[in-house]
């Protein structure tokens, strides 16, 4: 009888072997031949009849538990994958999981070992990860890598599970969503789709995103008129058309600022020339948020949220899309209506952006 209950067993703990190697290689059914098995053999041997059946139950529960933590990590990039991430998102990787962040950041959580395997040295859990580091955790452990940034662009690779945020803004859905309605356009960044939402947005960057949300891209690309500012270094076909156009006057001593970053209330002036409500040398650009609040274009609740936090491009493509729900002076007409009036998008792109993006937002 003695040995007839290990036998039972044995053949019960492969099976659930074959299903947890077919899961996920962390529980392998060469581990549960080789280890787990034999050392529980050899403690029915040493207790005897009497134990072998709570020992043997004892087994086959540690033996499922180990299935199903196995099969929550049956998600498998088998070479170096890029996500880009909004705050709040977590990767969790066992064993294995290797992690390098490109942009924005991130904090690891673990009981164990994870490695910096660039500077070849281990990690507190709680740290904040280098940008361009290579981690890898090790033996034994389970670990937490969790967006703390606005967004963030990594590559991983190994089994791993995702647990995205539901309460937080995903500004990358935006840009995706503008640049399905041709507004927004990566760079020549080689990660997360050249967004950049983690920079600082430039006063060049933010006069193109004026004159798409005008709707006059294309004439701004076939203006032949001379540059007039000195420091353009890229776009100079769209500061010839804003300055012949009256959108743009520089500093007065020719030069435009290209590469000076924007703030939201200088974006925000942008935006409400773009629509109508303000005009360049009439309104008191500072007071732009207030304006954009003050004629439903934001809410309180959204300047507030953006005062208070760093301006970066995922704020440009945030204040973008909500401005094309915004009405017009006119009072019936919405932004996003006028631009499908001037073939800039089409109503049925417009129900597909708005279906990439959910309905939370700052404030």
């Amino acid at each position: 009888m003695k040995r007839r209950i290990p036998a039972l067993v044995l053949t019960l703990l492969l099976a659930l072997g074959a299903v947890a190697a077919a899961e996920d290689p962390l529980v392998t059914l060469s581990y549960l031949k080789e280890q787990f098995t034999s050392a529980f053999a050899k403690q029915v041997e040493e207790l005897g009849d009497q134990a072998a059946a709570p020992l043997c139950n004892s087994a086959l529960d540690q033996a499922a538990a180990a299935v199903s933590g196995a099969s929550v990590y049956q998600n498998l990039a088998k070479q170096p994958t890029e996500a880009s991430l909004k705050q709040g998102d977590t990767l969790t990787g066992p064993t294995g999981f290797a992690l390098l962040p490109l942009s924005g950041s991130v904090t690891v959580s673990f009981d164990g070992a994870v490695v910096d395997v660039t500077d070849g040295v281990e990690i507190r859990s709680g740290s904040v990860l280098a940008a361009k580091h290579r981690y890898l955790v090790a033996e034994n452990t389970l670990a937490a890598f969790t967006v703390t940034s606005q967004t963030a662009v990594v590559q991983y690779e190994g089994y791993y599970a995702c647990t995205p945020s539901s309460s937080t803004v995903d500004y990358v859905a935006m840009a995706d969503a503008l640049k399905l309605l041709h507004l927004f356009q990566g760079s020549d960044t080689g990660y997360g789709n050249g967004y950049n939402l983690e920079q600082y947005p430039t006063r060049m960057q933010a006069l193109v995103m004026f004159i798409r949300v005008l709707g006059e891209e294309e004439e701004a690309l076939a203006c032949t008129s001379p540059c007039p500012f000195t420091d353009i270094t890229w776009g100079h076909s769209y500061a010839a058309y804003a300055y012949e156009k009256g959108y743009a006057v520089g500093y007065g001593d020719g030069r435009f600022g290209a590469n000076n970053t924007v703030d939201a209330t200088s974006y925000m002036e942008f935006l409400l020339r773009a629509m109508g409500y303000s005009k360049a040398g009439v309104d008191d650009w500072s007071t732009a948020m207030e304006r954009a609040a003050d004629l439903g274009v934001i809410t309180a609740g959204e300047r507030e949220a953006i005062a208070a936090m760093p301006f970066h491009r995922s704020q440009v493509v945030y204040l973008s899309y909500r401005a094309l729900e915004a009405t017009l002076p006119d009072g019936a007409t919405r932004l996003s209506d006028r631009l499908i009036r001037d073939g800039v998008f089409t109503s049925a792109q417009l129900s597909k952006a708005r279906e990439l993006v959910s309905d939370i937002r700052l404030g």
